[in-house]
């Protein structure tokens, strides 16, 4: 394959970045694979108490017949309409186990909140160290360390990242994720978004938006929007640590047990004719395997999330990486995809048109995957590239097959990379006097790209709702909601904002959002600069800005700046986070609970990790 030289470049600089920590990273992982299996190592209570509460021809397959042994670790929970298919993935999983001479046990469960529950509440200032609470609960699971495989169950905004980060920590495990699928269509995204915007005009009652959400969000799966859930799956495909072409399937398609069977069989090697001993995963996710997931992202204008969660997720790996490597990536990786909010077309409409297999297989014909990764399939990235069919009734023995997912089956959604919807990847980083930031550009219009007005400045996201609903935003602005990093009140989510916002665009007024919040896969067609860092709390930039300061956001050069002489900027005092906030952000809804993680978490560009 002929790889794209600023893939292989990027990929190069990663990996010599990386070398010492990755070294260190592998010598341990080699230090823990090399030991005893678990019921051979431990003491003789500590294997009783492993084995106490499964059957007893369990028992005696862990502990007599050495059979491999899977830890299956669980978000199921019916608050996330996304995990309450994994209800029953348990029973089926350690049903397939038996039958194949193993066996199974539910290591552990992860907490899983829904950021549309939580969305503009004080709940959601948890949302993002919920991520490594979950990778910390993960380990927490897996570190009863009687397991020669993993299974993991989970497929939202920070439970994919925080089990993955998890394995990673024990990556000397095979590892295989478990999908659940998305909802079947309801109300389109577009539709409800209108509904939104109406609701926030007051043209719309309280009974109409709630009548919209309940069609929109009507049944088990997840959302179906491609926001941070959906490109985590798009992702876990791209660095093949699925069962291939499972992550859109729909939870109550005929084939949705079938593949988490498959799964069973997957991470015990017994998925293909001839055994294939899958390759843990800390020595699966490596430089390549990063670089893969990024460009698949870009491909798709998946969630800026992403831009936080894989730096954190390729550090768990021994990996550095940074947002000059998303920039450059970009550059070259053509967007591919229209989904919204990039589009109409929700991820069912995606799957239709060939889904993540589509565009793997783009990707690697284009010379912008790597395409000799080592995968939990004997045939490697290359079957990514396909998408799953069953053909009959598979309790009457009717096989899952694999097809090739391309050409595409709807070229308005997803288009071959020698005809994409746009030469560059769907991000952007900016950089200025203002700090670093990204801006997620596939869904903004051409003509916004750039936008120049006095800045409003405000230190919550009410603030700013308050002022719209008051009128004082009909105007060209832009505005600056801080005190949103992951120092201040744990970075939350600022989608409140997005209707607001769109509003004042769509009356032809020239707007932008500059926060160092998130806005994740769902910021809609408002230019939005987010994530910025360092963040106010931190002393940052955005910290001296006044209302006023004329500041220019754009996304053609890649800037972020506020337009005032250099010596009148740098003379200006930074503002303080207000006491009132500070307490405000600190109690209530177990946010005390976090200050140790606020005052430990690194950038938004570190990851805003807290375990470092």
């Amino acid at each position: 394959m002929n790889m794209h030289p600023v893939l292989r470049a990027v990929t190069e600089r990663i990996r010599v970045r990386s070398r010492a920590l990755r070294t260190a990273y592998l010598q341990r992982l080699a230090e823990t694979r090399d030991r005893d299996r678990g019921s051979d190592r431990m003491g003789c209570a500590n294997v009783a108490h492993a084995v106490a509460g499964i059957p007893a021809n369990d028992k005696f397959r862990v502990v007599s017949e050495r059979a491999p042994n899977i830890g299956i670790v669980t978000a199921y929970n019916d608050m996330l309409s996304a995990h309450a298919p994994y209800q029953g993935y348990p029973d089926i999983v350690k049903h397939e186990a038996r039958r194949l001479g193993a066996t199974a046990q539910v290591a552990g469960g992860v907490p899983a909140m829904c950021d549309g529950v939580t969305q503009g509440t004080p709940g959601m200032e948890l949302s993002l160290f919920s991520r490594d609470v979950i990778a910390m609960s993960t380990a927490v699971a897996l570190t009863h360390d009687m397991f020669d495989a993993a299974l993991l169950l989970g497929v939202c905004d920070k439970i994919v990242p925080g089990l993955l980060i998890g394995a990673l920590h024990f990556g000397h495990l095979p590892t295989v994720f478990v999908p659940a699928g998305p909802m079947p269509s309801g109300m389109s995204n577009s539709a409800k978004s209108k509904v939104r915007e109406q609701a926030a005009q007051g043209l719309v009652g309280r009974q109409g938006l709630l009548d919209a959400e309940m069609q929109a969000y009507h049944t088990q799966g997840t959302c179906t929007f491609y926001g941070t859930a959906n490109s985590n799956q798009m992702l876990l495909e791209a660095m093949g640590l699925h069962v291939p072409g499972t992550a859109f399937i729909q939870p109550g398609d005929a084939m949705r047990d079938e593949l988490t069977r498959e799964a069973v069989r997957t991470v015990l090697g017994r998925a293909c004719e001839a055994a294939y001993t899958v390759p843990p995963i800390g020595e699966m996710v490596d430089e390549r395997v990063i670089v893969n997931a990024m460009a698949a992202l870009l491909a798709t204008g998946g969630s800026t999330n992403h831009l936080i969660h894989w730096v954190a997720v390729a550090r768990a790996a021994g990996i550095l990486i940074d947002w000059n490597d998303f920039s450059e990536l970009s550059d070259v990786v053509p967007l591919l995809t229209r989904v919204y909010p990039n589009g109409s077309a929700d991820v069912n409409e995606f799957q239709a048109a060939g889904g993540p297999g589509f565009v793997i297989g783009e990707l690697l014909g284009a010379g912008l995957m790597h395409g000799d990764v080592l995968t939990v399939r004997a045939g490697g990235i290359g079957e990514f590239a396909n998408v799953p069919v069953l053909a009959g009734d598979p309790s009457q023995g009717a096989p899952l097959t694999w097809h090739a997912a391309a050409p595409s089956k709807n070229d308005a959604v997803a288009r071959p990379a020698s005809q994409p919807f746009s030469a560059t990847g769907g991000l952007k980083l900016l950089s200025g006097n203002l700090g670093r930031s990204v801006i997620k550009v596939s869904s903004v219009p051409d003509d916004r790209h750039v936008i120049e007005a006095p800045a409003r400045v405000f230190d919550s996201q009410a603030a700013l709702q308050h002022a719209f609903t008051a009128g004082e935003l009909e105007r060209d602005v832009v505005c600056v909601v801080r005190w949103q990093g992951p120092r201040a009140n744990g970075m939350p989510e600022l989608h409140k904002l997005t209707p607001p916002l769109s509003v004042l665009q769509g009356k032809g007024f020239r707007v932008a959002l500059v926060t160092d919040g998130r806005m994740s896969g769902a910021s809609g067609r408002v230019p939005a600069a987010i994530h910025v860092s360092p963040e106010a709390a931190a002393g940052g930039p955005l910290a001296k800005v006044r209302d006023g300061d004329l500041i220019r956001l754009d996304a053609v050069a890649g800037t972020l700046t506020v337009l005032l002489p250099q010596d009148e900027w740098d003379a200006r005092e930074p503002a303080a986070l207000p006491d009132a906030l500070r307490a405000a952000n600190g109690f209530g809804l177990g946010r005390d609970l976090f200050a140790g993680m606020r005052r430990n978490a690194l950038t938004a560009e570190e990851g805003a990790c807290t375990w470092l």
